[in-house]
C-alpha cells in the first residue's frame, strides 16, 4: 500500500507510441511520460520491467508536482503503489506545461543520486544589496546522495550576511540530515552579490562630419558651389575693379582739341 505521507498518482498504461501520438495525448490533457525500473509489479504479471509508457491527466500531474515531494507513490492501471522519483521533466518553453515526464522507480532501503532544487532566501537583508548590489544566484540545483525517504524537498541557502562583492559557496550551506553533496564544496558558487556597471554615454559633438570609405572627410556638393561661387565673385569683382581704373585712366596730355 502506499505511503498515506507520500503523494499517489495514477498512470494509464499508454500503448501509443511516437510524436504524432504524443501530440494528440497532449491535445485532449494527457502528458505522455516513461516509468523506468519496473522490479515488478509495473511490468504486470509478475515479471519485472525496464520500463513502461504512461499517460497521465495533466491537471491530476500538476496537483501532484506542485507540492514539491521528492518521493512519489505511483500505480500503473490496478497495479500495486511503487515508490518513484521525478527522472526528468521536459516543458513547453512559452507556456511552461509539462510535455514529458520520466519516472523512475526506487528501492527504499538503497540510496540513489539525484538533483534538488536550490533557493535562496535573505536578499533584501543582504548589506551587499542594501548598497546598491545586485544578488545573482549562479547554482539553482544540487547534486545529492540519500536513501530514497531522506531527499529533501528543496535546500535553501541564506544570503542576508552577504557583502558587496562576496561569494556564498557549497561549503557555507549546511548539509541536510542523512543528506551527502556530491558538488565540490569549495569549486561550487551559490550566491554572490555583484556591484552594477555604469555605462557612459559618449559625448555627442555639436557638429560632425561625413566620413567616407577611406576615412576622409566628404565634402558637401553645395558647399564647393557656394565656395565657387563666392570665389569667382570676388575674382570678379577685382577683375572689375582693375579693369574701371584701366579704362577711366587718361593719358597724359590727353585731348587738347
Amino acid at each position: 500500500m502506499a505511503d498515506s505521507d507520500r503523494p499517489s498518482l495514477t498512470l494509464e498504461e499508454r500503448p501509443e507510441r511516437g510524436s504524432r501520438a504524443a501530440r494528440r495525448l497532449r491535445r485532449t490533457g494527457y502528458v505522455p511520460g516513461v516509468l523506468y525500473g519496473g522490479r515488478g509489479g509495473a511490468g504486470g504479471a509478475g515479471g519485472a520491467a525496464d520500463s513502461v509508457s504512461f499517460k497521465v491527466g495533466e491537471h491530476e500531474l500538476w496537483r501532484v508536482l506542485q507540492d514539491g515531494a521528492a518521493l512519489l507513490d505511483v500505480s500503473v492501471g490496478s497495479g500495486k503503489a511503487l515508490p518513484v522519483i521525478v527522472k526528468d521533466q521536459q516543458e513547453h518553453p512559452v507556456r511552461g506545461q509539462i510535455v514529458h515526464l520520466d519516472l523512475l522507480q526506487v528501492r527504499l532501503d538503497e540510496k540513489i543520486q539525484t538533483t534538488v532544487p536550490l533557493e535562496v532566501e535573505g536578499a533584501e537583508e543582504s548589506p551587499g544589496v542594501k548598497e546598491g548590489g545586485v544578488l545573482e544566484q549562479v547554482t539553482h540545483e544540487l547534486n545529492i546522495e540519500a536513501l530514497p525517504t531522506d531527499i529533501p524537498e528543496r535546500i535553501v541557502a541564506d544570503v542576508s550576511a552577504l557583502e558587496v562583492a562576496a561569494t556564498l559557496t557549497l561549503a557555507d550551506i549546511r548539509v541536510p540530515p542523512k543528506v551527502e553533496f556530491l558538488d565540490d564544496p569549495e569549486e561550487t558558487t551559490i550566491a554572490t552579490v555583484v556591484v552594477p556597471t555604469e555605462v557612459e554615454e559618449p559625448e555627442i559633438e555639436e557638429e560632425t562630419e561625413l566620413i567616407g570609405e577611406d576615412g576622409e572627410p566628404i565634402e558637401v556638393e553645395g558647399e564647393e558651389a557656394a565656395e565657387g561661387e563666392g570665389g569667382a565673385s570676388a575674382e570678379g569683382e577685382q577683375a572689375g575693379e582693375g579693369h574701371g581704373e584701366a579704362d577711366g585712366a587718361q593719358p597724359e596730355g590727353g585731348d587738347k582739341s
